[in-house]
């Protein structure tokens, strides 16, 4: 995207608003997601999410997280999104959920996304303690 460098952790928004843009008018998609990845180091990033439907862009908060796995979190990015969208979220809401999901399995050593839509809600709604409650 136009003005991003995601080494240096520079994400331009904007830049993303016009690539989700082109990817709806070239396929004729009904939404675009995108994960926006800052990377402060090999283990520090900062995690962000955007969903495009036609009508509006909305954009997930930003998570700080050290990355102990980083393979599933695309994974868990868009089993999150497909879950609130069936559920019947909003494109905010879906989004939200989406890139919690995923923050929280970069947390997590191996291929599968050990925790529960709670705990994703949790994360999404607020609750940015870091600890996941079991």
């Amino acid at each position: 995207a136009a003005d991003t460098d995601v080494s240096k952790g520079a994400v331009s928004r904007e830049g993303y608003k016009d690539v989700a843009r082109q990817l709806m008018e070239h396929f004729h998609f009904s939404r675009v997601a995108i994960t926006l990845r800052e990377s402060l180091s090999a283990s520090d990033n900062n995690w962000s999410a955007m969903l495009y439907d036609a009508e509006r862009f909305c954009f997930s908060k930003k998570y700080q997280m050290h990355i102990v796995d980083r393979v599933g979190g695309g994974d868990s990015f868009g089993a999150g999104l497909i879950c609130a969208l069936l559920n019947g979220c909003s494109s905010q809401e879906a989004v939200d959920f989406a890139a919690a999901a995923s923050c929280l399995k970069h947390s997590i050593e191996g291929d599968f996304n050990l925790v529960s839509a709670d705990e994703v809600q949790k994360l999404a709604g607020g609750d940015g303690s870091g600890r996941v409650q079991r």
